[in-house]
């Protein structure tokens, strides 16, 4: 369970990263321009993918916590992580479903 903890708080910082490139990248559009804001693509790529399955890794994860919770299951997950995963969850769906 720790190993997932932490391989969601990856996935939640490369979903921050891709957040802030696809920022980047819309307001410096020029026309007829293919720019990006990393200069090595496949690294971009994978951060973007990263970042955009993280809505999923996320809700398996906090499901994964309230059902612990709900058995009384002890883990040694620390609170700052499951609420930090908990935000960005809300973030998540607010830009996948809400702003684009």
């Amino acid at each position: 369970m720790r190993f997932f903890s932490k391989f969601t708080v990856l996935c939640n910082l490369c979903f921050l990263l891709s957040v802030i490139f696809w920022y980047i990248e819309m307001h410096n559009k020029h026309e007829g321009s293919n720019e990006q804001v990393i200069q090595l693509p496949w690294l971009e790529s994978t951060l973007v993918i990263l970042g955009y399955g993280a809505i999923i890794v996320n809700l398996f994860f906090l499901l994964t916590v309230f059902i612990f919770t709900s058995l009384k299951v002890k883990t040694k997950i620390p609170k700052w992580m499951i609420i930090f995963n908990m935000v960005l969850f809300c973030c998540q769906v607010y830009f996948h479903f809400f702003f684009k």
